[in-house]
């Protein structure tokens, strides 16, 4: 929501003013994308630093018992550092996300039901744009498994890449 309202500029007030308060899904698109992608992005950096199953499978790998805890030890302090930030980080974001929108919905009263449709589909965009990606992933992993030797790992890394993304 404090996404899309950052994109709610002199111009799209002036054209919801056109519009005489109506949704113009046309204009909006474009700012729905790209609160989209910038949520997208958001969300994976606070991703990264919440998770950890990563830090903890290193440790399953080490061989040796001494490693081992020598290690176990290395990856709870890092864990611990990680999480402190994230909590840091997520709470001001919180904070500063909750006044925005607290001081936005204030000023403009009139354009809150349109942030409001705008955060739907917003929402509902981000929830279907991963099914066409891991969809393309998955074709083109199939033509790998099919392919020539060479061919076969240049088609896999590409939809690996896609995985990621």
């Amino acid at each position: 929501m404090t996404i899309n309202a950052f994109f709610f500029t002199d111009n799209t007030m002036h054209q919801i003013f056109v519009n005489k308060g109506k949704l113009d899904l046309s204009y909006h698109i474009p700012q729905i994308i790209y609160s989209s992608l910038i949520s997208s992005f958001v969300n994976t950096i606070l991703r990264l630093l919440s998770l950890s199953e990563n830090n903890i499978l290193s440790i399953k790998k080490e061989r040796q018992m001494n490693k081992s805890y020598k290690r176990a030890k290395e990856v709870k302090a890092y864990i611990r550092i990680k999480f402190i930030v994230f909590f840091i980080t997520s709470f001001i974001l919180t904070v500063f996300y909750w006044y925005f929108i607290s001081c936005f919905c204030a000023v403009y009263t009139n354009t809150q039901i349109i942030l409001i449709k705008d955060t739907l589909i917003s929402f509902g965009v981000s929830m279907l744009y991963p099914f066409g990606l891991n969809l393309l992933s998955g074709i083109f992993r199939i033509p790998s498994l099919r392919a020539k030797n060479k061919d076969k790992k240049c088609i896999y890394k590409f939809s690996q890449y896609l995985s990621l993304i």
